[in-house]
């Protein structure tokens, strides 16, 4: 329809707009200019989230079973985890990876052809709650632990090397604030990726007849969650701190991204996404 092309086209110029003025913000070091450029990021938010919302609502194609559907709700997704943690932490730099993330993302969700996902209509509730909700929430929060890993080495290392600091270093929170971030990323990230996991393995079961097929998509994510899981014991017993954390998060993070893109888009699999 028409009507949604123009939203959509909308929802990404204030993706575009916000992710752009926020670097131009951050550069010339304009603390305005960079409020601007969240609050144009939030319209689109808004924007995203009726639009999710309308094509629901009218049953589009059947919304729960298009690949088109599920990338463009990836994309509102760590939006709303960078909002909620921007307003408990005021954290602007994190738009820095979640509104250039969210446009590419909401951007790519236009640009695929439609795939129909073999969902049974009675397991759409586990799969569309359970399954997709936690593991795209807990991936929203591992692009923020990515994110404020990268802010953390970046920094550490200009402080332990003496090295003169430019604009954007100097906007930087502390150390301790990136490492926080890190801390509440894993430890509200993992229980969500595992309640992710295995409702997927149940949904597996109901599908396939089997939990576990030896498909790429399954091997893959029980390794990531497996290094996910050595993190979150090291975290929750209060042993790591600093860079250790961020360099795994961000490694955890890049793996996610290469079994939801890679493997779900680019490899024949029982969970391709490919139409």
């Amino acid at each position: 329809m028409l009507s949604f092309r123009i939203l959509d086209l909308t929802i990404a110029l204030l993706y575009l707009s916000g992710a752009i003025t926020f670097v131009l913000g951050l550069i010339y070091t304009r603390k305005k200019v960079q409020n601007v450029s969240i609050w144009m990021t939030m319209c689109g938010f808004v924007l995203h989230t009726a639009d999710l919302g309308l094509k629901y609502a009218l049953g589009l194609g059947e919304v729960l079973t298009q690949s088109q559907f599920y990338v463009s709700l990836m994309a509102w997704t760590l939006l709303l985890i960078f909002f909620l943690l921007w307003w408990r932490l005021k954290l602007n730099f994190l738009s820095l990876i979640a509104a250039p993330l969210a446009l590419v993302t909401f951007s790519w969700s236009l640009a695929i052809s439609p795939a129909t996902l073999p969902i049974p209509g009675i397991l759409q509730g586990l799969w569309f709650g359970l399954h997709i909700g936690s593991l795209f929430i807990s991936i929203a929060l591992l692009a923020m632990a990515f994110g404020a890993g990268l802010a953390y080495l970046h920094l550490d290392s200009k402080i332990k090397t003496k090295s003169r600091m430019g604009n954007v270093t100097k906007e930087l929170p502390s150390l301790t604030t990136f490492d926080r971030v890190n801390h509440w990323a894993v430890l509200a990230g993992f229980p969500l990726f595992t309640i992710g996991t295995f409702s997927g393995f149940i949904w597996a079961a109901f599908t396939w007849r089997t939990i576990f097929t030896w498909d790429p998509k399954e091997i893959f994510t029980i390794g990531v969650w497996l290094i996910f899981a050595w993190l979150f014991h090291k975290r929750a017993t209060g042993g790591w701190k600093g860079r250790k954390p961020a360099k795994l998060a961000i490694l955890i993070f890049i793996l996610s991204l290469i079994s939801f893109v890679g493997i779900n888009f680019f490899t024949e699999t029982h969970h391709s996404l490919r139409p």
